[in-house]
């Protein structure tokens, strides 16, 4: 079907602030369904209250509102502009929220206004447990014993009904916000309270546990026709019982049979017919590793973090496509570079998504991990294996670990070890790994974590490969193999007691360096060009080297506090200004959630770690005119003093300028030559110098690290 004629102007709503839950998948969303719009020549009109996204900026949308995200001002919006349409899926829960607010309020009907892609109806069923639940009853697929309530009476008949133990789902709340597991009655009082406080209708889900079970996901797309195909599906190395934005995740699944594969791909399609949704939309299932019971978790009739992650993953465009279908095309009619958007991607590689959590920031915060998420982000990354994808991961959190090693696990004994891993937490892997490196067996840790099998012996594979390379100092047979399963130069250094410029300049003269492979939706089985890479240790190059001039852009890698999406604002705006002025613009980023990582943002992306050895790969194949460090926040910062010590070119700010701003000593001694007062300070080195600094300066003292982010361990301190 072709697309519709008697619709000219659309409304398209944004998520906001970021909040946990909600972060810059949704900027992403929102700008990619802006742009698919205005392609097919509509009018836009965005509504969207964050200055710091790419989606509120004035090339976006034909028109831009800053305004509260609350019915009030919307329908002011909509009774002024009088849009055809509006667009629901793509501004997170706020946005779905919010358009079904105004279809409730007769805001919509008043002003004939129409709600573009899946109904009302069909949201309604989505998203409302009960409706859910008898849905999924009557197209016998299989759904967990459960009852709703509306109060805590109702709450505790409904659990003994059931059984402990039980999770509690919020209805119309973000992110798993205020639920829970409750193994008995007095957790449950507690977490009751909370949920229904939290759920803006006051009604709760009370549903038998399944802790333990894979999680997994299936990204799917229908159009009007009835063409559904799934885009990619992914599997939570955690099981049921952590929320899957806190999981690590791997795409396309691992551990699956071939039968359980298309088990879910069936009952996925089968349910997003039967819901009736028109664009994209993600299925959540818990399967039974003993056996072929499954059972359907949720359903999110709209875009979302995962549906970001699974864009990146694949390609394939999951929003663009959405607000396509939303006016009215067919999967057939869209286009995704050389293939119709009614074929199914396929991936000849592994995805792994990691967590960024926050509690680098919040120290003395409780770090297991239930069904309310804690992450503020993620990065994604891509390997020919497990191995490689988890490695390259860890080295993308720019958490100060390079490796699968955490030093905080190295005096744990093994009673302790075996507990921590019972307990979700935020690196749980890392003491899994070390686990592992004292002869811990595999089945050990499987019972003790309910992980599969299947990624132990992964990291066990790692933890074999440590010791090998720790055996063989300078064996370049065994620092290839290493480089193949993702090692990083800093960790072979180490094992090797060596510097890490030195592995890098051993491995450039022996050419032990890697390849770039391309993400195209297709594994090549079309013929295509897709500037989108990935690097790996192989042996066919699919980066194709221009002549023209070319500026590298690094990007600011995963979201978290201090560091969120205004650093992808200005990349993108970088890139666009470096190609305005005719220059072949790279951008080298991580985070699957942004609008930068889009690749038809720039030239050229490679989804890389943000660390010197990666990025230089990609400096030395490309060979630019200069690196922008400035615009990716801490993360490019923190790079371009190791890149210029390695013979690269900062342009913009240079890294003598960067030192005199972060540099505590410089920029004080610059205020001085300036003759611009400030508060009485000094750098120093040691905690010996400090507290002399501090009783010459006199109490209270306010103790600020240099070349950090948003004032991490920033304190006022009162007394030596």
């Amino acid at each position: 079907m072709p697309k519709r004629t008697d619709i000219k102007k659309v409304l398209v709503i944004g998520s906001g602030p970021i909040v946990i839950g909600q972060a810059a998948e949704f900027d992403y969303a929102g700008t990619q369904a802006c742009l698919s719009l205005k392609e097919e020549g509509y009018e836009v009109v965005l509504c969207n209250s964050n200055p710091a996204t790419i989606m509120t900026d004035t090339g976006i949308a034909d028109k831009v509102y800053m305004e509260p995200l609350t019915l009030e001002y919307v329908a002011k919006i909509i009774r002024y502009e009088r849009p055809d349409a509006i667009l629901p899926g793509i501004g997170g829960q706020t946005g779905l929220n919010l358009a079904m607010q105004l279809e409730k309020k007769g805001v919509l009907r008043e002003c004939r206004v129409e709600l573009l892609g899946t109904s009302s109806e069909s949201i309604e069923r989505a998203e409302d447990r009960e409706q859910f639940k008898e849905l999924c009853q009557s197209l016998g697929e299989p759904v967990l014993p459960s009852d709703i309530a509306n109060s805590m009476e109702e709450g505790l008949a409904v659990a003994e009904r059931i059984g402990y133990p039980v999770v509690l789902r919020p209805a119309f709340t973000l992110g798993g916000t205020g639920g829970g597991f409750a193994d008995n009655e007095t957790e449950f009082r507690a977490l009751m309270k909370n949920a229904l406080t939290l759920s803006p209708v006051h009604q709760v889900l009370i549903e038998k546990s399944i802790k333990g079970f894979k999680e997994i996901e299936y990204e799917v797309m229908r159009d009007r026709n009835d063409t559904a195909i799934t885009i990619c599906n992914m599997e939570n190395i955690d099981p049921v019982g952590i929320h899957t934005g806190d999981s690590i995740v791997v795409c396309p699944s691992q551990t699956l049979t071939n039968k359980e594969y298309h088990m879910l791909r069936d009952s996925a399609l089968k349910i997003i017919r039967a819901l009736r949704i028109e664009g994209g939309c993600n299925v959540q299932f818990a399967l039974d590793p003993r056996s072929f019971q499954y059972y359907l978790i949720e359903v999110n009739p709209r875009v979302s973090r995962s549906s970001a992650l699974a864009s990146k993953a694949s390609g394939y465009p999951i929003a663009r496509v959405s607000a396509k279908i939303g006016v009215g095309m067919t999967l057939d009619e869209i286009r995704i570079a050389n293939t119709p958007a009614s074929f199914e991607p396929t991936l000849d590689y592994v995805v792994t998504k990691m967590p960024r959590f926050p509690f680098d920031k919040f120290a003395d915060a409780n770090n297991s991990l239930s069904t309310q998420m804690k992450a503020t982000g993620e990065v994604m990354s891509v390997g020919r294996t497990i191995e490689e994808s988890l490695l390259k991961a860890i080295r993308s959190l720019e958490i100060g670990l390079c490796h699968l090693h955490h030093r905080k696990f190295d005096n744990m004994d093994r009673g302790e070890l075996l507990h921590y891993i019972g307990i979700g937490t935020d690196d749980r892997i890392y003491a899994m790994a070390e686990l592992l490196r004292r002869g811990c067996a595999v089945e050990t840790i499987a019972d003790a974590s309910a992980i599969d099998l299947f990624f132990i012996r992964k990291m066990k594979n790692i933890v074999e490969e440590e010791r090998e390379l720790a055996a063989n100092k300078g064996d370049l047979s065994v620092l290839r193999e290493a480089k193949k399963m993702g090692f990083s130069d800093q960790e072979i250094a180490c094992l090797w007691q060596m510097s890490e410029i030195e592995v890098f300049e051993l491995r450039k003269q022996k050419g032990i360096l890697p390849v770039y492979k391309m993400i195209d939706t297709c594994a090549s089985e079309f013929d295509s060009y897709i500037p989108y890479f990935y690097s790996t240790y192989e042996e066919e190059n699919e980066s194709v080297v221009s002549d023209r001039q070319k500026v590298i852009v690094l990007g600011s890698g995963p979201i978290r506090i201090g560091q969120g999406v205004e650093f992808d604002y200005s990349t993108v705006h970088a890139v666009g200004t470096i190609k305005a002025a005719g220059y072949e613009a790279i951008i080298i980023n991580n985070n699957p959630e942004t609008v930068s990582t889009d690749y038809t943002c720039s030239d050229k992306l490679y989804f890389e770690p943000l660390c010197v050895e990666d990025v230089m790969h990609v400096i030395e194949l490309e060979k630019p005119m200069g690196v922008i460090a400035t615009l990716g926040g801490q993360t490019a910062i923190n790079l371009a003093q190791p890149l210029r010590e390695r013979g690269v070119r900062i342009i913009g700010t240079d890294c003598d300028a960067i030192e005199r701003a972060e540099n505590r000593d410089a920029f004080e001694k610059l205020l001085s030559q300036l003759h611009i007062p400030r508060p009485k300070g000094q750098a120093v080195t040691s905690i010996e110098a400090g507290v002399r600094a501090a009783a010459e300066i006199g109490y209270p003292v306010l103790v600020r690290p240099s070349f950090v982010l948003g004032g991490r361990a920033m304190q006022i301190v009162a007394k030596e």
